[in-house]
């Protein structure tokens, strides 16, 4: 449950309409919005910065006070207050609206990573891909319903709508609110925390777990490099969560009813491609499932790349006179396929790559590893989209996941697994 609510957050904050709305609105600074595009890019990386230099440490103090399930409150209603709070925002406010989206935004990414740390717990090694495949694809139902609701009763993103519009955050901070309720109430906090010395306080637990962890990496090689690989398939992932939408006003221009349409057309194959993805993973494996997704990325930002073209194609080959913002839409199911489907197959192969006595220590390097991607991919996006416009920056999103797959090829998943396993019975006996 805990998955359907947080992807209203990241739907109607980040991609579907408050970062429309800072870039165009709040900022302002047309037609080509460069300004709002790069301030909007800096502020999701000062989040993610944050997130950084947080999350191995709770990672670390969650195994050792047995408290996974107070830090995931905690973050959660950070996220829902400083996302209620940005109905006050105005046309122009563009500090206090960074302030609250790195507050909000850095309380979310946090979250993920204590919701990821319970998924050990839920199932044995072998069904990890599929309980991980069903959260993603039930938190994209919770984001269509959240977000459709949006787009049909609180209208486009536009400086004439903005008395009506502005009522996303509040709106997004409730359905996350009552949403999230029921996993409080039946999530169950399992294992026991580790002893730590005598007078050592939690955070300087914490430190001293961080640095044996870290001293102790070499011996998980494949989940070291599974991590590398993540760092760069995230950091595509977040440049399409966080620029999507803004593309197609930008770049594509599309029209209300379209956006709408792209709207459902994503989560739709979101919610497919992680449900489906996660019944293949446990068929074939996380690793090749998790090729396969990239994969599908490559197609996906080729074709969101070259959509007038492709437009013109149909045209002159098929004799169909699409819009370019038609086309963009098959472009985005091809995203949305890929969209869940990494997610999914990502966090379920560090669950078989990570020892369970570490779990919440190593997804919490999986949090710090995506969001430092994030802040690489996102910065980097908005110095290109800068220095080149939106149209061609996207293909730095392309060499990303060109990275991403050369990189995880060496991964060996029973091999890896095989480590997890010997490194618990080890700790045991």
């Amino acid at each position: 449950m805990f998955d359907f609510a947080n992807q209203a957050y990241t739907l109607l904050i980040i991609t579907v309409v408050f970062g429309d709305l800072f870039t165009r609105v709040i900022v302002g600074d047309g037609p080509d919005y460069r300004l709002g595009n790069l301030l909007w890019s800096l502020a999701l990386a000062i989040s993610y910065l944050m997130v950084v230099v947080a999350n191995p440490i709770c990672g670390a103090m969650m195994d050792y006070s047995r408290g996974r399930k107070l830090f995931l409150f905690i973050s959660y209603i950070v996220t829902v207050v400083a996302t209620g709070l940005l109905y006050f925002i105005e046309p122009g406010w563009i500090i206090p609206a960074m302030v609250l989206i790195i507050a909000s935004n850095f309380a979310y990414a946090m979250g993920e990573g204590f919701i990821a740390s319970f998924l050990p717990d839920l199932g044995a090694r072998s069904d990890l891909g599929w309980i991980s495949g069903l959260g993603w694809g039930v938190g994209y139902i919770g984001g269509l319903i959240a977000t459709a609701f949006t787009l049909f009763f609180l209208g486009d993103v536009s400086a004439e709508n903005y008395d009506t519009i502005r009522w996303v955050g509040p709106f997004a901070a409730a359905f996350f609110l009552i949403s999230a309720i029921p996993t409080f109430i039946f999530l169950r906090e399992r294992g026991v925390a580790r002893q730590r010395p005598n007078g050592v306080s939690l955070v300087a637990a914490g430190f001293g777990r961080l640095r044996q962890t870290l001293s102790e990496v070499e011996q998980f090689r494949d989940l070291r490099i599974l991590l590398i690989s993540i760092f760069f398939t995230m950091a595509g992932i977040y440049i399409i969560i966080s620029f999507s939408f803004i593309y197609g006003s930008q770049v594509i221009g599309w029209d209300e009813s379209v956006r709408t349409l792209m709207f459902i057309t994503v989560q739709i194959a979101a919610a497919v491609g992680a449900i489906s993805f996660g019944y293949l993973q446990s068929r074939i494996g996380a690793r090749t499932t998790y090729l396969i997704s990239l994969s599908l990325w490559l197609v996906a930002i080729l074709a969101i790349w070259q959509t007038p073209n492709l437009a013109k194609l149909a045209s002159a080959v098929l004799g169909v006179s699409w819009e370019a913002q038609y086309v963009f839409l098959f472009a985005g199911m091809l995203a949305g396929i890929s969209l869940g489907s990494a997610q999914s197959a990502g966090r379920a192969l560090v669950g078989v790559l990570a020892p369970r006595g570490k779990a919440a220590e190593f997804f919490g390097f999986w949090g710090t590893a995506a969001k430092l991607a994030a802040v690489f991919g996102i910065v980097g996006l908005g110095l290109i989209q800068w220095a080149l416009g939106l149209a061609d920056a996207i293909l730095f999103c392309l060499a990303l996941f060109v990275v991403a797959i050369i990189t995880v090829l060496p991964v060996n998943e029973a091999r890896g697994s095989k480590v997890a396993e010997e490194w618990v019975e080890k700790e045991a006996g």
